[in-house]
C-alpha cells in the first residue's frame, strides 16, 4: 500500500486556539479522564495498536472526551453535529480552519480527523501538567504506512528523554530534533528562554501549534543538526535525534523517513552531532539524548561512543553513554521496518530485510546498542581533562532517574578535583537506599558472595567483600572516610595500606552510582 500522502499541518490561528483550548477543558479531555472511559482492557489493547476494543466501549458513550478520542485518535468520522456539540466554542467550522478535521465523504457528510490531537499528562517539580499534542495521524486511525514527512506524537522514546533531562532551573535549552515540540514545552516549565530546532518543516508547523494551544513561548529555528544556533551556548540542550540506522543503498525510498533517520550511512548522524555539542554547551551546562549505535564484530560495546566523545573530552567535558539494551541486525531490521509500517504480510518485507541485512554486514556490525548519553561542561575555570564513563545499566530502581542523572553527572566532577587524601579527608554518607545482601551457603557463617544493593537509581547491585561492606556500613558522616577505614582495619586487623588502596577506588565508584554522597 503506498504511503499516504501528509495534509498540511494545522494553522496557528490565535483566536480559534482560544476556543479550542476552551472546549477541551470543558470536555474534560485528559489523559485521566481517558484512561477512566477505556478502562484497563480497552487502554492495554489500545497500547498494543488494537482500537476495536476501545471502539467498542466508546460508542455510546455520551462524554465529549469519548467523541473527540475516537475523532482524533482512533480514525472514526463523526457527524458535524456531534463535533459541534463536542467543540462549542470553535465549533465543526473552526476546527476545519484550524486545519484539525475535514470532510469524511463530501462536503456536507461527517467529519473525520486530519491530525492527531491527544492528552498528555505528566509530573515535574512544578507541578502537573496537562497538555494537548497534536500530530499526524498514527497507522491505527489512516490503516496506511507512515509518510516520511511523519510528524510523531508522544512515543515511548519521547517520554524516556523527558523522565532522564536534569529539571534544575537553567537561563537557556535548545531542543534539538524538536518534532512535535514535546521537549521544548517541558523545557519552558524551567528555562527563561528555550530554542526548538528541526529540518523539518513541517514539525515546526506542529511545534509551532502545539507551543501556541498550550500557551507555551519558544523560539523555532529550522536547520539541519547544530546549524541553526551556531556560535551560540546553552545551559541544557535534549535532543531525541533522527539515528535510526538506515540503508542508504539497495533499499527503495520508502525506507528514508525524515523524523527518524538524518540521511546518513550507518550511526554517522550520532558520531557528528556528540562531536559538534561541545561548544554549545555553557559552563555546568548539560546534554541528555538518546541513541543507538554499531557493535562491529569483535569490538567492545561502547567502541563507537568512546570514539566520538574523544573530542569532548578532551575540551574538559564528562561524558557518560549508558546501554540499556542491545539487538541483533534481524531484529533491528524487524523493529523500524515495522515502525514504517511494513509487515511481514507485505511484499517488500523481503527486500527491506535484505537491505538492512546487508547493510550491516557491510560494515561488519554484530549488534546495535540503544541507551542514553549525557555529557556536562564542568562550572570552574580550572582546565582538566574530561571523564569519559560507559556502562550497561541492569534495569531501573525507585526515585526519579533525572535527578540521579543529575548527581552522578556532578559527583564525576566533583571526584575529577579530589585525590585520594582529599577523599580519605571527606565524610561521605551511604545513600538511604542502598542494603547489603549476603549471600551463604546453607549452614556456613561465611558468606560467599556479599552485595551492596541500590533501591534508587539504576537499581545495581555491587560485589563487596567484608573490609569494603563494613566500610559503607559506617559511613553517617560522622567521621571522615580515613577515619573510619582506619577503624575497621582495626577490628579486622587488615593492613592500613592495602585497605586503602582496595576501599578508596571502591568509593569512588559508589559515589559516582550514588550509592555513597559526598
Amino acid at each position: 500500500m503506498p504511503s499516504h500522502r501528509p495534509v498540511e499541518p494545522p494553522r496557528v490561528l490565535p483566536q480559534e486556539i482560544a476556543a479550542l483550548r476552551a472546549d477541551l477543558e470543558a470536555g474534560s479531555y485528559t489523559a485521566e479522564t481517558v484512561e477512566q472511559l477505556l478502562g484497563p482492557v480497552a487502554a492495554a489493547a489500545l497500547q498494543r495498536e488494537n482500537a476495536a476494543p476501545a471502539l467498542r466501549v466508546l460508542a455510546e458513550r455520551p462524554e465529549p472526551a469519548a467523541a473527540l478520542l475516537r475523532l482524533f485518535t482512533l480514525g472514526a468520522a463523526l457527524p458535524r453535529t456531534r463535533v459541534d456539540a463536542v467543540l462549542p466554542t470553535l465549533g465543526a467550522a473552526g476546527a476545519q480552519q484550524l486545519g484539525l478535521v475535514g470532510p469524511a465523504d463530501g462536503p456536507d457528510g461527517p467529519l473525520r480527523a486530519l491530525v492527531d490531537l491527544a492528552p498528555y499528562s505528566a509530573q515535574d517539580d512544578a507541578g502537573q501538567i496537562r497538555w494537548w499534542i497534536a500530530s499526524d495521524l498514527s497507522e491505527l486511525a489512516t490503516g496506511r504506512p507512515l509518510g516520511p514527512e511523519h510528524v510523531l506524537g508522544v512515543g515511548g522514546a519521547s517520554l524516556t528523554l523527558a523522565r532522564i533531562t536534569p529539571r534544575r532551573p537553567v537561563g537557556t535549552v535548545l531542543d534539538l530534533g524538536c518534532g512535535g515540540g514535546i521537549q521544548a514545552l517541558h523545557a519552558a516549565r524551567h528555562a527563561e528562554h528555550v530554542v526548538a530546532t528541526d529540518l523539518s518543516a513541517r514539525a515546526l508547523a506542529f511545534a509551532a501549534f502545539n507551543t501556541a494551544l498550550n500557551g507555551v513561548e519558544v523560539e523555532l529555528r529550522q536547520g539541519s543538526l547544530l546549524e541553526p544556533v551556531a556560535g551560540e551556548r546553552f545551559d541544557l540542550i535534549v535532543s531525541n535525534p533522527p539515528f535510526v540506522i538506515t540503508p542508504r543503498e539497495g533499499a527503495e525510498e520508502a525506507t528514508t523517513w525524515t523524523y527518524r533517520d538524518g540521511g546518513r550511512a550507518g550511526d554517522a548522524l550520532l558520531a557528528e552531532l556528540l562531536q559538534g555539542l561541545g561548544p554549545h554547551l555553557s559552563p555546568g551546562g548539560v546534554v541528555a539524548m538518546l541513541g543507538n549505535w554499531e557493535i562491529p564484530e569483535g569490538a567492545d560495546w561502547d567502541a563507537h561512543p568512546r570514539r566520538w566523545l574523544q573530542e569532548a573530552t578532551a575540551q574538559g567535558i564528562d561524558a557518560w553513554v549508558l546501554q540499556r539494551e542491545q539487538e541483533d541486525p534481524a531484529q533491528y531490521a524487524e523493529t523500524w521496518i515495522r515502525d514504517g509500517g511494513v509487515t511481514d504480510r507485505d511484499p517488500r518485507w523481503e527486500a527491506l530485510m535484505g537491505a538492512w541485512l546487508a547493510d550491516f554486514a557491510g560494515r561488519d556490525v554484530a549488534r546495535i546498542g540503544f541507551g542514553y548519553l549525557l555529557l556536562r561542561r564542568p562550572d570552574g575555570d580550572a582546565p582538566r581533562a574530561g571523564v569519559l564513563r560507559a556502562e550497561q545499566v541492569p534495569g531501573t530502581g525507585s526515585g526519579t532517574l533525572a535527578e540521579h542523572l543529575a548527581a552522578t553527572l556532578q559527583a564525576l566532577d566533583q571526584l575529577a578535583g579530589l585525590d585520594d587524601d582529599a577523599l580519605a579527608a571527606a565524610r561521605p554518607v551511604r545513600a538511604d537506599d542502598v542494603v547489603e545482601r549476603r549471600h551463604l551457603t546453607p549452614g556456613q557463617w561465611d558468606p560467599m558472595l556479599i552485595e551492596l544493593v541500590q533501591g534508587a537509581g539504576f537499581a545495581r547491585a555491587v560485589p563487596a567483600d567484608q573490609l569494603l561492606a563494613a566500610t559503607v556500613g559506617a559511613l553517617d558522616g560522622t567521621l571522615t572516610l580515613g577515619q573510619v577505614l582506619g577503624a575497621v582495619c582495626a577490628l579486622t586487623d587488615a593492613d592500613p595500606a592495602e585497605a586503602r588502596d582496595r576501599v578508596l577506588p571502591a568509593v569512588r565508584e559508589l559515589i559516582v552510582t550514588g550509592m555513597v554522597t559526598l
